[in-house]
């Protein structure tokens, strides 16, 4: 016998019930301000009939406050399973037409559950925010809520990428949860993120601030650094998860999705020596020469709003996916400050929690000086790139192209470092300081006794640069693995990586190390 036929009727339309979330009216003032709903964000996300829904037929389970009363589709949150360019990847997507996409117990429950299915199937994780925050009518248990969020944000760290879209508010204790995910996009309208508004702040300090100040995606991403990217709108947002991914493993235990070509062409690009200023005091555009190096010029800059000092982000050099992390000598002469350090160490930690390569291109004159970075921790911060480095295992293949001077040539990895492969333009610059500091320490009584005390200096400091500084004496010493032509940059660094692909390293066991915080 067949099945019954009213069954199948209650089952649609139970689901058809659901699938509208908050109704037809909300769905339609979410249109109006531009935006698009949780269920339209999964279907721009997910290759089309690839996303298996779990919990589409969960309800709260509050009955306080009148709370008995109303029917929440799915508690507000959909969540499931998915496919992204044929890769499976796990995910929630917040509902704000539904209570207000607010987190209790169900809705936590729920993803709490497709986190641990992320984490025991090795599959990325992607949370679209789009919530008013904590259900007040549940208490503590909107509160436990998230704490069983947060546990599992933790647990996921290094083992699977987390990736969290900022689409709507994200408010209070919810800003934590994309906090601890490894990459935060956020949408430059209709999208706030902050932990106090500006009337909790009026009324804790006196000071008057407004929500573009705090909370929006220009604040979070070129003042504080809390976001990675900033989206124009809730499509390109999910065209940015759909790039990052393609450069990312789906879990610690899984390789890159690597596309080596079969043939690494060792044709110099001669348009890389003419980004190279005559003047060695001349600024060189760090991100133009990236652009010579890596596959299709396509670089997918992390932060780029932030600490613009420093360069960080994901390419290909002939197939194969690599970090890269680059001093720009146009801002602030390239020089690492704070902001810098923090940016390239989080960097660095997540290319070797997830076996992606390094490349790093150094001009370093220094770390920055001044009151406010040495009092501000300048010390604690750049520390953190040297433990970043030196813990990393993965391929470190670096390229000094100018000035490398002091402790920032050690912090850009260096062969002291543990770099496997290390290569130096002729223009490459290796001392403990530049010419013009270091002749005023060591010559300063024949500076004093010149006649001509600006040839004097000018003698003292070629003499110095040519003996000292220049990349022969660090190769002569073992510390370059080669001097190559500006023009072989891209060449050079693509043999060196399928060389090192195969790397192996292991470290002294322990529970963790103790990077400075």
């Amino acid at each position: 016998m067949a099945i019954e036929k009213s069954l199948l009727e209650q089952l649609k339309e139970r689901r058809d019930q659901r699938l509208v979330g908050g109704g037809k009216e909300r769905i339609a003032k979410i249109h109006a301000k531009g935006s698009i709903t949780a269920r339209e964000r999964f279907d721009g996300l997910f290759d089309d009939g690839t996303f298996q829904e779990w919990g589409l037929h969960v309800e709260h389970n509050c009955h306080d406050f009148g709370m008995e009363k109303k029917f929440m589709p799915g508690d507000g949150v959909i969540t499931g399973v998915g496919q992204v360019d044929g890769r499976p990847v796990a995910g929630f997507s917040q509902d704000f037409t539904v209570g207000g996409g607010a987190l209790g117990q169900r809705h936590s429950q729920k993803i709490c559950d497709v986190m641990d299915y992320a984490a025991n199937c090795g599959l990325p994780f992607v949370a679209i925010n789009d919530s008013g925050g904590a259900r007040i009518q549940e208490g503590v248990d909107a509160l436990s809520g998230y704490g069983q969020v947060f546990y599992r944000n933790v647990e996921l760290s290094g083992l699977v990428p987390q990736i969290a879209v900022i689409a709507g508010s994200c408010a209070g204790g919810a800003a934590y949860s994309p906090a601890l995910m490894d990459f935060l996009i956020m949408t430059r309208k209709n999208a706030s993120m902050f932990i106090c508004g500006p009337q909790v702040i009026k009324a804790a300090t006196g000071v008057d601030t407004t929500m573009d100040e705090i909370g929006s995606a220009a604040a979070n991403a070129a003042i504080s650094g809390n976001v990675h990217f900033v989206a124009e709108d809730d499509q390109h947002a999910l065209e940015l998860v759909q790039e990052l991914l393609s450069y990312l493993p789906s879990n610690n235990l899984d390789n890159p999705p690597h596309h080596p070509i079969e043939d690494i062409s060792m044709v110099p690009d001669t348009s890389i020596d003419d980004l190279v200023p005559a003047d060695a005091k001349g600024a060189l555009d760090m991100e133009a020469v990236i652009q010579r190096i890596v596959d299709d010029g396509r670089f997918l800059q992390v932060h780029q709003e932030f600490a613009k000092n420093i360069l960080v982000g994901f390419a290909r050099i002939d197939g194969v996916v690599v970090g890269i992390i680059a001093n720009q000598p146009m801002v602030k002469a390239g020089t690492i400050d704070i902001d810098a350090s923090d940016k390239a160490s989080r960097f660095i930690r997540f290319c070797n929690a997830f076996n992606i390569p390094l490349v790093t291109l150094v001009d370093v004159p220094g770390f920055l000086p001044g009151v406010q970075q040495e009092q501000g921790g300048i010390i604690r911060h750049g520390a953190k790139m040297l433990f970043a480095y030196c813990a990393a295992t993965v391929p470190k293949i670096t390229v000094i192209t100018r000035k490398a001077y002091g402790g920032a040539y050690l912090a850009m990895c260096s062969r002291d470092m543990r770099a496997d492969v290390v290569f130096a333009w002729p223009t490459a610059e290796i001392a403990v300081m530049g010419a013009e500091g270091a002749i005023n320490v060591l010559y300063r009584r024949e500076l004093e006794a010149a006649e001509d005390k600006q040839a004097k200096r000018a003698e003292l400091v070629k003499e110095y640069h040519d003996r000292f500084a220049s990349p022969y004496m660090a190769a002569s010493r073992g510390m370059i693995t080669d001097i190559i032509q500006p023009s072989m940059t891209r060449a050079s660094i693509s043999l060196a990586l399928r060389n090192t692909l195969r790397k192996s390293e292991t470290r002294p066991p322990k529970k963790h190390g103790l990077i400075p915080l």
